[in-house]
């Protein structure tokens, strides 16, 4: 592995950070993020195309540039704009538990990757004073997300024991770049790379995650933590993304809705991303993007309690009490009939939503499916139908042109038999 590293330090900083941006979004669709963190302790980003790569980087690379693990639809780092998931990810944090990185990843070859308890990352990061394990998948579309955040969970879960950062799973997750530098410990990142085969995400779940696997495939039983998380998480990012839609629908004038709909979207990226501060940026760039946003100061103040009922949801002893009293757990467990109510949703505005929708909705839904499965079987009645009927009228044929063929044939032998 040093000398893996040594070899690595041999190329310039910035050939390497063209590599490494290479290798990880190579042939990728969407944009991607880059990021600096000023020595004010701002936060600068901007985004670029793939193509772009290669003649911005230059312009950046120096202390604490960070880029995107995953690509989205526009140029806005938030969930709900997640176009390609390329990557999954374990963020494990050595100096908060006193390990050196390269003793961490020794510990991690033997104890968890030579034994299969995970598969083999494609690339580690050195990013200064811990460790990013990173396992690249073959691209799949924001709609996996959910699985992608079980899959995630999972591998997050094996190498808690050895620091693993719980606030570094979001799919809009940045981090540090091969030939930056860490201005807090003033070491340069390094990455070793193990080797260039993209995982398939199906695969992984099929493999690592079987109690998931069989809930997929409707085996019957008590369904497990995992498969009730998976469920959820799925639950809350369709409503997010119905949130986003009805933004849309309104074309952002949302003036009378504005609290509600940031503590909405707060809510439910806590529960997606497990990072309230990640939570907390995309709300904001949320309001900012409305017709007439609020103060960020007013929006803070106004979706605190989101925060506070996501820290409730993952707390065992308030979880219990929640439960005493009636409730599936802690944390907010709303209806649609509710959000609705809030929200004022129109039933022409349910029609373009997933699943934010009432028992009308539902209904209407439900006859539009019955309608097409009933002309579905009756296009393939009329195609089974006009075989049949072919297949007759070519036996008439057949059967005419054989009674014709004798005709002829008698009528040859009765000429033949006259001729002088």
């Amino acid at each position: 592995m040093e000398n893996l590293k040594l070899e690595n330090m041999e190329i310039s900083p910035l050939d390497r950070a063209k590599r490494h941006v290479w290798i990880q979004h190579r042939g990728a669709s969407g944009w991607i993020t880059l990021a600096k963190k000023e020595p004010d302790g701002g936060w600068r980003q901007y985004h670029y195309q793939p193509n772009e790569l290669a003649v911005e980087l230059p312009k950046w690379l120096g202390e604490d540039v960070y880029f995107s693990q995953n690509t989205f639809y526009k140029p806005q780092r938030r969930i709900e704009n997640i176009r390609q998931l390329r990557a999954l990810y374990v963020d494990v944090d050595c100096h908060t538990i006193g390990y050196e990185p390269e003793w961490v990843v020794g510990k991690l070859d033997i104890e968890v990757f030579y034994d299969n308890i995970l598969p083999e990352p494609n690339l580690i990061i050195f990013s200064g004073r811990g460790i990013v394990c990173v396992w690249l998948i073959e691209p799949v579309p924001y709609k996996a997300l959910p699985l992608w955040k079980a899959v995630e969970n999972y591998f997050y879960e094996q190498l808690s024991y050895v620091g693993a950062d719980k606030k570094s799973l979001d799919p809009t997750r940045v981090f540090r770049i091969d030939g930056s530098v860490n201005s807090k410990s003033k070491r340069e990142v390094v990455v070793e790379y193990r080797h260039g085969d993209r995982y398939v995400l199906r695969d992984l779940q099929y493999e690592y995650l079987p109690e998931l696997t069989r809930a997929e495939t409707g085996k019957k039983g008590r369904k497990g933590k995992l498969v009730r998380l998976h469920n959820i998480q799925t639950l809350h990012y369709a409503r997010l993304l119905d949130l986003i839609r009805l933004a849309e629908l309104r074309n952002y004038d949302l003036k009378g809705y504005r609290e509600l709909f940031c503590f909405l979207y707060r809510y439910w990226s806590c529960c997606l991303t497990d990072d309230p501060d990640e939570a907390l940026r995309q709300m904001i760039e949320l309001n900012a993007g409305f017709k007439e946003p609020l103060s960020e100061k007013e929006v803070i103040r106004a979706t605190k309690s989101a925060e506070k009922a996501w820290m409730a949801k993952n707390d065992a002893k308030a979880n219990e009490e929640a439960r005493k009293k009636g409730y599936p757990g802690a944390g907010y467990n709303l209806k649609n009939s509710t959000i609705i109510r809030w929200l004022d949703i129109t039933p022409e505005e349910q029609r373009h939503l997933q699943t934010i929708i009432d028992a009308n909705e539902k209904r209407r839904r439900k006859r539009e499916r019955d309608r097409a499965r009933t002309g579905e079987l009756r296009r393939g009645q009329g195609r089974r139908q006009g075989r049949s009927t072919s297949r007759n009228n070519g036996s008439e044929r057949r059967t005419r042109h054989g009674n014709c063929r004798r005709q002829w044939s008698d009528t040859l032998t009765r000429q033949i038999s006259i001729w002088p």
